[in-house]
């Protein structure tokens, strides 16, 4: 009798291991997708920055024509990604066009005055800090669910229940020179 009871006792812990190791692993899965979500809203929020700001340096840069299609492109590309890894892929295309943008204002005095281009710029500035935070963010969640999925264990059920790693949000090799985009006093301080 006692060693049913025993045994009973043992299903029920181990039963009850399997299923909070189990609800770990959703929860941490979930993490991450709310994490990527949270990325892809302060990048949506950036895609809908650009556009005005192209207008706005287009008002001074008639002969840029090149430089405005390419930040177009790249807009276009990063709202037709399809996964993860393609949108990071356009993401620091579109990283890399902006700096063009930007280098293009250099040019123009009267547009770097402008309160409608500081604005956005300071907007656009903003919402790359927010980018920035959210992928430290995402890439730590990634973490914590890559390593319970990884370690024993969770590593049995990951594979029983077809739990795959994640991938963290690389950036480009350019990205270790990232672009400085303050026309502002900072510019008139160098000279």
């Amino acid at each position: 009798m006692i060693a049913a009871i025993v045994t009973i006792v043992i299903v029920v812990i181990l039963i009850g291991l399997i299923i909070g190791l189990y609800n770990n692993l959703i929860s941490l899965r979930n993490r991450v997708d709310n994490a990527w979500a949270q990325v892809e809203a302060q990048m949506q929020r950036r895609l809908d920055l650009i556009p005005n700001l192209v207008e706005t340096v287009k008002g001074y840069a008639t002969h840029e024509k090149s430089t405005f299609e390419n930040v177009t492109k790249a807009r276009s590309a990063v709202m037709d990604a399809k996964t993860p890894a393609e949108e990071v892929q356009a993401d620091n295309f579109l990283t890399d066009t902006l700096k063009s943008l930007f280098a293009v204002s250099e040019a123009y005095p009267d547009l770097k005055a402008n309160q409608n281009f500081l604005d956005l710029q300071a907007q656009l500035r903003d919402t790359e800090d927010k980018i920035s935070y959210m992928r430290q963010s995402y890439n730590d969640t990634v973490l914590r669910y890559n390593n319970a999925i990884q370690t024993f264990p969770g590593n049995i059920f990951a594979s029983m229940f077809h739990f795959e790693k994640r991938e963290n949000f690389e950036a480009a090799p350019a990205a270790a020179a990232a672009p400085r985009v303050d026309f502002g006093s900072n510019a008139s301080e160098k000279n």
